[in-house]
């Protein structure tokens, strides 16, 4: 359902000492997400348990299983980190994927083609029917180590079943505005290819496939 084989996860008693740097602190509705090394490898988790009782009862394993969906949707995506699995009921993890925020600070260090490799990224996804609906926000798209995009974080994120798929394009426009934000925030010939392309391969795509 979308896991690989992968490093063994810890139990919520080892989880604790394997915790190396909290990534982000959540509130109230939120999760903590930290960076985990157990059994020589390193992971990110997601974790409802220091929440209050509401959330640990009800709203944090909804909000949990509805993003392990999307995560079992886009398995093999090359863009997203892996699904490892469920710790329990409050907590799952993910592959590890290092990277920096994207940021005005990086015009002029990403390559020519890397907002072209984030809009084909944005397009697979939308192809296997999840919409993601925060990528405008710079912790939910990586300039990865090997220069290629990141997707994480789809707390936010929709899926849609094959039979609902015409749903998708009502939403998609959300997606593909952040990446035509990213495209002018990372230098001009990002921009001025925007520019001499968007139209025409906005009717193409929206032809072929809903993007």
């Amino acid at each position: 359902m979308g896991e690989r084989p992968g490093p063994p996860l810890p139990s919520r008693a080892e989880l604790r000492a394997g915790a190396r740097e909290l990534l982000h602190r959540g509130h109230r509705r939120n999760p903590d997400v930290f960076l985990v090394e157990h059994a020589g490898a390193r992971f990110v988790v997601k974790d409802f348990a220091p929440r209050g009782a509401l959330v640990r009862a009800w709203l944090g394993p909804w909000l949990l299983g509805r993003e392990i969906r999307a995560y079992r949707a886009l398995a093999g995506h090359p863009a997203v980190p892996r699904l490892l699995g469920r710790i329990d009921r409050l907590a799952f993890a993910v592959e590890y994927r290092p990277g920096r925020r994207l940021s005005r600070r990086l015009a002029g260090q990403v390559s020519p083609g890397f907002v072209d490799a984030l809009e084909g990224a944005v397009r697979e996804m939308h192809a296997r029917g999840v919409v993601h609906l925060d990528l405008r926000h710079r912790s939910n798209v990586l300039f990865g180590e090997d220069g290629a995009p990141v997707l994480i974080d789809f707390a936010s994120a929709l899926c849609f079943r094959p039979g609902a798929r015409w749903l998708l394009p009502l939403f998609a426009w959300v997606d593909r505005r952040a990446v035509a934000k990213w495209r002018r925030r990372l230098g001009p010939q990002e921009a001025s290819a925007s520019a001499g392309g968007a139209s025409s391969q906005a009717g193409r795509r929206g032809a072929s496939r809903p993007t």
